[in-house]
């Protein structure tokens, strides 16, 4: 898995196809002994299939991968009245709806473990030194200004350069330390400057004691 998303992580490279595989275009992953099949969906890559290189063996992933592909293909003619052409048929091993939904949610996931990490920093690190820290994802900028008073009660800001779905802004919200979820108001500028038209704010306070545990914390 790991030789698979490193070998896939970018545009960059060539891949060598399996060719005993003529009915979907599958590419090679090696590592020691191991050999992979991965399946292309636009830009994403998904290992269909795995085993150990055996050369000369039946049992080599390669020679097993393309006869159970001739006996996929042969059980798909005879049940159904147009026959596939060429020799393989591997669509019993592409995703299925199940598997993109699974993805969906654990891209959902680790998204949302990353908003809570990077929150947590820049939050800190706001908090000690007074300025806005921000980081970028994909699709949009996200930034968080602190500001502390001693003996008053702490100024959050949180901004999104960028589109974001509602639902999003909200785990995020709900996600920045020390602060009640139900407490953030939208904001129309920010401390020294107006939005940009690409942006929104939000703002709330956070307790005294809330900031001085997230200071220790880190």
């Amino acid at each position: 898995m790991g030789k698979a998303r490193e070998q896939f992580a970018g545009d960059h490279g060539t891949h060598e196809r399996i060719r005993a595989i003529d009915d979907e275009v599958l590419f090679k992953v090696k590592i020691q002994r191991w050999r992979g099949a991965v399946w292309l969906d636009e830009d994403q890559p998904w290992l269909v299939a795995a085993g150990q290189r055996e050369d000369g063996s039946a049992d080599d992933f390669y020679a097993a991968l393309e006869a159970d592909a001739n006996a996929a293909r042969a059980r798909h003619n005879s049940e159904h009245s147009k026959p596939l052409p060429g020799k393989t048929y591997v669509g019993p091993l592409l995703p299925t709806a199940d598997d993109y939904a699974r993805h969906r949610l654990e891209a959902g996931i680790r998204l949302v473990r990353r908003l809570v990490a990077e929150l947590q920093d820049l939050t800190r690190g706001s908090l000690r030194d007074g300025h806005e820290h921000a980081t970028d994802f994909p699709t949009f900028r996200l930034g968080v200004l602190v500001r502390a008073d001693e003996g008053h009660e702490t100024y959050v800001a949180v901004r999104i350069t960028g589109s974001v779905p509602d639902d999003l802004a909200v785990v995020i919200l709900r996600h920045v330390p020390g602060c009640d979820p139900q407490s953030w108001f939208p904001e129309y500028a920010l401390p020294g400057r107006h939005l940009l038209p690409a942006e929104q704010a939000w703002s709330t306070v956070m307790e005294p004691q809330a900031a001085a545990r997230l200071l220790e914390g880190g």
